[in-house]
């Protein structure tokens, strides 16, 4: 049986409203060394609300990805109490931070598909000689 449609749009409402509450943390009050240049891509709440899945990118490579992601969960439970402070909400989702590769994934993708047009215009021309 589907889900209800305001039950999803309500879920899609608090998912954006984390999403920009937790990019304001990262980005200015957080004070963690570990936590390099990043920002929040997207949140992902289950269906009951329980819980939540942080994708974050990163600004660098794997280490400073790996020390991004062990700072933020380090500091989830003061982001999760700031949360329910601004929100006055009776409960915040449990948070789990992950790393969101998919632009890079995205320009490596383009990369090779550039390549293979360029491959198929060079292509035809030398066979046509």
């Amino acid at each position: 049986m589907p889900e209800p449609r305001a039950r999803q749009y309500h879920r899609d409402r608090v998912a954006e409203t984390l999403r920009e509450e937790i990019g304001a943390m990262i980005e200015g009050e957080l004070s963690d060394p570990r936590i390099s240049f990043a920002y929040v891509t997207q949140v992902v709440l289950n269906p009951g609300g329980k819980s939540g899945l942080i994708y974050v990118a990163v600004d660098g490579g794997p280490e400073e990805e790996a020390q991004t992601i062990e700072g933020l969960m380090a500091a989830r439970g003061h982001i999760r109490h700031t949360l329910l402070e601004r929100l006055g909400t009776r409960r915040v989702p449990d948070l789990t931070f992950h790393i969101d590769r998919s632009d890079k994934m995205k320009a490596r993708i383009d990369e090779l598909l550039g390549r293979e047009r360029n491959r198929q215009k060079d292509v035809p021309s030398s066979q046509g000689q």
